[in-house]
């Protein structure tokens, strides 16, 4: 143990005695390169230059040929304005134009106008004139209840209420004879009245038997059946099968589809927008797209804006109105909305991807006049479809709109070319 011990004492000393043997060494070395080599004066590089003039000459020679060379195959793409050739890029002219402000959403379709049909009294179900599905005009006879005693009634109640009318002409006559009293007279005129009304009391109780549709629309499922049971309530009770009993809603729901409506909303900071449009007298036009496939674009006008905005969305609802001849349409389907609230004129427009944000805000780089990058600080006013409507540049600028990464403010700018038109096909020679 003693042994190794003292052989790990001893190797720092070793290591050191290594060290010092190798720096005597390489500075020995650097005593004799250091004294062979010639010492560097003017006289020495000039007697060089001349002594090597031609050789040094054909070599200057080669390397500009091959700088040349290379610029010829390869040209530069994008060097700095010292450096080399300047930056390929893409622009386009700002034009003044007038841009539709459009403003998008998304809703529900709604129908212009929906009933459900209930019984007003509580009866039965004798005959049905609707089907499912049937095209129903205002007025027509949807249902007939059993009739049997509110007709009686009201006959029974108009035949008193015709007795008692004679009752009173036969008063007046006698009254003209001094056979009764006025007083009997106005009697017999009070009871008349009276059974007249009660006569169109059960005439109109008995209207009720008699269902008809207050709309112009399409029927629904027909949810009751003849001889069901109906009552003068807001739910109507049918039996589904021959072990249980289920409640639905309505007799039948009468849905107006053409036209049909949209609701939609809008966010707060587009009503502005709307109601100066809206004072204006003229109604906002629409166009709606309805579900996924947007295959079939209706045009229509704004109906209503809402009269307040909803808090928890920050938004005010919108009801538009457009045509559905054909039907296609029906209540619940998600739409689209865009609606063209107002045109800006003479507005500077320029393509989304021509805009940096940077951390002082938005910027473009236009060309100026020298073929140099200028970037000038825009504000984006309004933005639809990847264009932007900008203020800060001029009419007739030269815009940046593909290459921009690779600029900085002074670089030289080169357009870049445009592919050349496919050739058209040449016309079919007649066949003889």
């Amino acid at each position: 143990m003693s042994k190794i011990e003292s052989t790990l004492n001893k190797i720092p000393t070793k290591v050191a005695q290594v060290f010092g043997y190798l720096m005597s060494c390489l500075c020995a070395l650097w005593q004799k390169i250091s004294n062979r080599m010639p010492t560097i004066s003017f006289a020495s590089v000039k007697s060089f230059i001349f002594g090597f003039k031609w050789r040094i000459f054909i070599v200057i020679i080669i390397l500009f040929a091959g700088s040349k060379t290379y610029d010829y195959f390869y040209p530069p793409v994008a060097r700095a304005e010292k450096g080399g050739g300047p930056t390929t890029v893409s622009t386009i002219v700002v034009e003044k134009k007038d841009i539709p402000l459009v403003i998008e959403a998304t809703g529900t379709m709604v129908s212009n106008a929906i009933v459900d049909i209930r019984p007003m009294v509580t009866n039965t179900v004798a005959k049905i004139h609707v089907k499912d599905g049937q095209e129903v005009k205002a007025g027509d006879l949807l249902f007939t209840l059993d009739n049997r005693n509110d007709t009686a009634n009201y006959e029974r109640l108009n035949a008193l209420a015709e007795d008692a009318q004679k009752q009173y002409l036969r008063a007046t006559e006698l009254v003209s004879k001094n056979f009764i009293s006025k007083a009997g007279l106005e009697t017999s005129l009070a009871n008349a009245k009276a059974a007249q009304a009660a006569a169109r009391s059960a005439e109109v109780q008995l209207s009720f038997d008699s269902i008809r549709s207050p709309i112009t629309g399409r029927a629904g499922i027909v949810n009751v059946f003849p001889g069901s049971l109906v009552q003068a309530s807001n739910v109507v009770t049918t039996a589904t099968s021959s072990t249980a009993t289920s409640s639905v809603g309505s007799m039948v729901t009468i849905t107006q589809l053409n036209p049909i409506n949209v609701q939609f909303v809008v966010p707060e900071k587009d009503i502005p927008i709307l109601l100066e449009n809206q004072l204006d007298g003229e109604p906002l036009t629409v166009k709606v797209t309805v579900g996924d496939s947007g295959k079939k674009t209706y045009e229509g006008k704004v109906l209503v804006i809402d009269n307040q905005v909803d808090p928890s969305i920050a938004a005010v609802r919108v009801k538009a109105q457009i045509p559905n001849k054909s039907m296609s349409i029906l209540p619940g389907q998600f739409a689209r909305v865009s609606i063209v609230a107002n045109t800006l004129k003479d507005a500077l427009s320029v393509p989304s991807q021509a805009i940096i944000i940077n951390p002082r805000g938005r910027i473009v780089y236009t060309v100026d006049s020298e073929g140099k990058a200028v970037a000038k600080p825009v504000k984006v006013v309004y933005e639809y479809q990847g264009t932007s409507i900008v203020t800060g540049i001029e009419a007739g600028d030269k815009v940046v709109v593909e290459g921009k990464q690779n600029l900085r403010p002074g670089s030289k700018v080169r357009e870049a070319k445009t592919k050349d038109a496919a050739p058209q096909n040449p016309p079919a020679t007649e066949k003889k």
